[in-house]
């Protein structure tokens, strides 16, 4: 598998190896919260990479309508955070774990409205099968989004949630994505060095249909 790895991705492994990758972990660094993973899921596009990103239904307790990397708690028998973060993105959208080369992990984050401690996993799917909601009481829609287009200043701003709180937001067409996630990609692209020159005083409201009632 590593050998289908894109030579620009393998880079990634050193970046999540440093331990200065803290600072990419989305929040304040976890301990003794629930276990819980992500996948930030690599995978072929047109134009370049994509990646995966799930639409949580509006409906939902936690994280309402949020765009987000397939991922959830730590059962007792995954193995571990990897293992976790490779089932629920099979559960989630029919990502194979077999066709998944993974990439690193980056350290635990505390995500205080849950009370989670979040893994972020790093990974490179060469595709093949095609992706759809497989847990339609959790999701409402698997989207793969250009890397390209999220890496674009036009595509970016500042949103501002209604009880003061701001962050860093990315468009792309219709979506809108922010909180954890965004935060997430905003560490992540500036480690990597694809990180482009935006507008942070651009200032965005959060599109009702991606916003939860509380962080």
């Amino acid at each position: 598998m590593n050998s289908a790895i894109p030579e620009d991705l393998l880079a990634v492994r050193s970046v999540l190896a440093d331990p200065n990758a803290a600072g990419v972990s989305g929040g304040a660094q976890g301990h003794g919260g629930r276990p819980a993973a992500v996948l930030v899921l690599f995978c072929p596009g047109l134009t370049g990479h994509d990646l995966v990103l799930v639409e949580k239904r509006a409906d939902l307790r936690h994280h309402a309508g949020q765009v987000a990397f397939p991922g959830g708690r730590v059962e007792a028998e995954d193995l571990d955070v990897i293992a976790a973060a490779l089932r629920e993105a099979r559960e989630e959208v029919g990502v194979p774990s077999a066709e998944v080369a993974v990439l690193g992990t980056l350290p635990k984050a505390r995500i205080r409205r849950t009370r989670f401690d979040v893994t972020s996993v790093v990974g490179w799917w060469p595709g093949g099968s095609t992706l759809g909601v497989g847990d339609p009481e959790e999701i409402a829609a698997v989207h793969q989004v250009p890397v390209a287009g999220l890496l674009d200043p036009a595509n970016r701003d500042t949103w501002r949630h209604p009880s003061g709180f701001t962050g860093p937001g990315f468009w792309f067409g219709e979506l809108y994505v922010w909180g954890f996630t965004a935060y997430l990609l905003d560490g992540l692209f500036e480690s990597l060095g694809w990180a482009k020159q935006w507008d942070r005083s651009r200032i965005s409201e959060i599109p009702k249909r991606f916003l939860s009632d509380r962080l």
